[in-house]
Formats: C-alpha cells, sequence, structure tokens
C-alpha cells in the first residue's frame, strides 16, 4: 500500500471529515495500488462510507487531500472524477431498458459518443457481465443478480480509473452472492481497473480483496493482505473482528525472549508470541492472547491431552457447520472457549454432545500476544 516504486490511483493525506462537532474521518492516510481489489471493512459507524464518498466525490473532506491517479481533487466535482459507484440498492431506471440503463452515463461524457457507438459500448458493457440478449427488458424482468450484473455494466461502461461499490451484495441471498463475488473478481481482472469495496462482511472481504483496511472510529487499525490480517493481526479489536479468536486478556507480567508472559484476571499466566504487525508490549501494560478456534484441540475428559494448555470443561453448544463442527466449552478459568474440528475428525472420536465434560487445550506458540 505505501511502496513508493508503485502506481497509485488513490491516495488520501491526512483528511478529516467532520459532521459538525463530530470527526467521521480522523486523519486518514493511505494509499491504494493501481490494479488493486482493496475493501474497507468496519463495523457500522467506522468511517468506511464517509471514506467511499469523498473518493467519489459526494463528500468534500474538512481538512486534508484526496488524489486520484495523481491528480488532487480538492473541488472538483462527481461527475468530472474519473470514478463510477455501483451502489447497495443499484438505482436502475425502471422505465428504460437493460440497454438503455447502461448507456445513460454515455450521454453525459464530455466526448460523447453517437448513438450507434452508445449502443455498441453498452452491448460490449452487456457481454462483459455474461447478459448477452437482455439488452431490451426491463429491470422488473431481471432476477436481483442480474439487475447488479446491469449495475456493474452501466458503471464499467465508461471505463472508470476506480470502480466503487458500496457493499453491492448485501441484498443478496447467500448462494447469489457467493456467485457474484466470483464475478466481480472475473471482472476486476479482465477489466484490470481499481476496485474499491466497502462492506461490513469479513468473508465478503477476505475472499476478493487483495488488501483490507480494517476501520474503526473513523482511522485505520490495520491494513495489510487478508492472510496477514487473519494470521498476525495487529490488536484484539483487529483478532476479535477478522474471524473468530478466543481472547485472554490480562497483565503483561514480563518478556521471555520471544514469548510474552501474560497473567489472567483468573491468576493463570499465559506465554506466547508477540504478533509481528502490533506495536510492541511492555511489562505491566493491559494486552490479550488470541487464540484461533481450529488451534485448540477437544477431547473426553479422561483422555488426557497432549498440549501446554489443558482445560476441563463441557460442552455448552455444538454447532454443525458443513465441514466444520464448532465446540462452544465452557470453562471454570475462562469461561467460554470456541473449538473447531473437521468434521470427519469429530466422528472418527466420536462427537461431543451438550453437557459432555470434556477437555479442551493447546500450545503456547499458537496463540499470540497483542495489545487491547
Amino acid at each position: 500500500m505505501n511502496d513508493s516504486s508503485q502506481a497509485f490511483d488513490i491516495e488520501f493525506r491526512q483528511v478529516v471529515k467532520r459532521y459538525g462537532a463530530v470527526a467521521a474521518v480522523n486523519g486518514l492516510s493511505f494509499k491504494v495500488r493501481r490494479g488493486a481489489f482493496h475493501s474497507f471493512l468496519g463495523s457500522s459507524g467506522c468511517g468506511k462510507t464517509t471514506t467511499l464518498r469523498m473518493i467519489a466525490g459526494f463528500d468534500q473532506p474538512s481538512e486534508g487531500e484526496v488524489l486520484l491517479a495523481g491528480q488532487p481533487m480538492a473541488g472538483v466535482p462527481a461527475y468530472q472524477r474519473p470514478v463510477n459507484m455501483v451502489f447497495q440498492s443499484y438505482a436502475l431506471f425502471p422505465h428504460l431498458s437493460v440497454l438503455e440503463n447502461i448507456a445513460y452515463g454515455l450521454r453525459y461524457r464530455s466526448s460523447r459518443p453517437d448513438r450507434a457507438e452508445q449502443r455498441r459500448l453498452a452491448e460490449q458493457a452487456l457481454e462483459m457481465v455474461r447478459l448477452t440478449g437482455f439488452g431490451a427488458r426491463k429491470p422488473h424482468e431481471l432476477s436481483g443478480g442480474q439487475q447488479q450484473r446491469v449495475a456493474l455494466a452501466r458503471a464499467l461502461v465508461n471505463k472508470p480509473t476506480v470502480l466503487l461499490l458500496d457493499e453491492p451484495l448485501a441484498a443478496l441471498d447467500r448462494k447469489l452472492r457467493k456467485e457474484m463475488q466470483s464475478e466481480l473478481l472475473r471482472l476486476q481482472r479482465e477489466v484490470g481497473i481499481t476496485f474499491v469495496l466497502v462492506t461490513h462482511d469479513q468473508e465478503e472481504a477476505l475472499s476478493m480483496s487483495d488488501s483490507i483496511s480494517i476501520m474503526q472510529d473513523g482511522l485505520i487499525i490495520q491494513t495489510a493482505s487478508p492472510e496477514q490480517l487473519y494470521e498476525t493481526p495487529a490488536s484484539r479489536y483487529v483478532a476479535d473482528f477478522i474471524g473468530e479468536s478466543n481472547l485472554f486478556d490480562g497483565t503483561v507480567r514480563r518478556i521471555e525472549g520471544d514469548r510474552v508472559v501474560l497473567q489472567t484476571a483468573q491468576g493463570l499466566e499465559l506465554a506466547s508470541p508477540p504478533t509481528p504487525s502490533g506495536p510492541p508490549l511492555k511489562a505491566s501494560e493491559a494486552g490479550c492472547i488470541a487464540v484461533r478456534p481450529e488451534q485448540i484441540s477437544i477431547g473426553a475428559e479422561s483422555a488426557p491431552l497432549a498440549r501446554e494448555i489443558s482445560l476441563r470443561g463441557h460442552v455448552e453448544d455444538r454447532i454443525y457447520l458443513g465441514n466444520l463442527t464448532e465446540y462452544r466449552v465452557r470453562t471454570e478459568p475462562f469461561g467460554i472457549v470456541c473449538v473447531r474440528v473437521p468434521c470427519h475428525g469429530a466422528q472418527e472420536r466420536g462427537a461431543f454432545e451438550h453437557g459432555a465434560p470434556v477437555r479442551v487445550g493447546w500450545d503456547q506458540a499458537s496463540g499470540l500476544a497483542m495489545t487491547l
């Protein structure tokens, strides 16, 4: 994101956006590489949509500078920016045909193509989203997924430098959403332009993005690849937001070589390596150790677990997830500990039912120590 040897299509320099006394975005500085699929991920009110609107030109920064393709955008209205946006609601004109919807933006280009060229470009965009032959239909004659493709074609027909996606798949059912994720990835590879997605759906962001910025309270907490965010979160917030983690809070007692020794509120000591992506932990400060559910083993209470940490408990919930079984085990020192095991493994050992006494355990190196 910040390699000076790369070309960048989007750059924010200390951008602040205030609404009255509230700073929705509070000093953002970041760059998005040309041709990347980048996502902004965060809970409601974190500032991700405000960031997207400032890229689009719907909002102007209160402070700082926004650049697109290296050009400052101060005062440049939305219709003059090299961007197009796909909205969650699709915003198709119900009285126009599919082809007319796609060609609509071509009428307002500074060098407007003639009618024959408009039609050719619209049909080309329709073919790109695999809807050849649908041009004469009205939006109400299409399924939700087809309407989404028309919205994409309308955005792409103008060949923008950046395509902005504002939770475009939120209204679709799960199966169709997965299909559209594949379509978006295919389109992004084919057209080669920069895609920027805003979503609160972590699975969507992880499966589609080259890089992701996690936002909280108007700030970017961490920017990294999906793999890095999941495997080496910079803080407790990121570990809790991306995927699921067992989070054990406490106070740092000491640093022993490459391990942080943390004492929990229950008086137990855990020792795990620090996350390489977060600020360093110091003795006496608050921290936590995060352990992913797939790193934890489960077994019968009577059978010892060959793991450094071993806890007794009982199964409070057992959730079938298709390829995985999730157990939520209530332990005396830590409360609920979440464990996920492959279904074939659970069947081989015998699945544990609700209320069953069990042991759960993990090795210290499986956790990561990080700041709160």
